[in-house]
């Protein structure tokens, strides 16, 4: 009989460090980063995870909320940190937590979190299995993702239906 992690690839293999340095030309006139930025360095670190966990081509599907706890201020050091944390057919949940480090006194802070889905894809781009995922210890990251997914299905199927909560009446 085969164990239960055979096959499986470890959650380890898929955690991404990325540092990048804010500015001037990604901050705003307030010396903040701009949201934006963020949200795409956020991107690109997730989908390294994604590729890692896949080890193919990946497309981001979607983000879940984001909102900024503390400003990124012009001249810090951001390191963000991801890593998959649950899969499912064709699709993964990625995390990424976003930290903040004064380069002069080299103090950290959380900065922002997010939530990102995305699809695997074949040669022809069309979505594609991933293969299971071992939480090992991050095993309460793993349940919170299959919630998270219920979430937004629910919230799939509302705007397909018309009744987008977000639209205004």
């Amino acid at each position: 009989m085969a164990s239960r992690t055979e096959g499986a690839v470890p959650i380890e293999q898929t955690r991404t460090i990325m540092t990048q340095l804010l500015l001037p030309g990604q901050s705003n006139n307030h010396g903040n980063a701009f949201g934006g930025q963020i949200m795409a360095w956020c991107d690109i670190c997730a989908a390294v995870s994604a590729q890692r966990f896949c080890r193919g081509e990946v497309v981001t599907a979607s983000m879940d909320q984001l909102v900024f706890r503390r400003p990124v201020r012009k001249g810090m050091v951001v390191i963000l940190s991801a890593q998959v944390n649950r899969s499912w057919g064709t699709s993964m949940e990625v995390g990424v937590r976003v930290e903040a480090e004064d380069p002069k006194v080299g103090t950290r802070v959380h900065c922002c979190s997010a939530y990102l889905t995305f699809v695997h894809l074949d040669a022809h781009g069309r979505p594609a299995p991933v293969p299971r995922l071992e939480p090992g210890s991050d095993r309460q990251r793993f349940e919170e993702a299959q919630t998270r997914r219920a979430a937004r299905l629910a919230l799939r199927d509302q705007i397909r239906q018309g009744r987008d909560p977000g639209a205004q009446e």
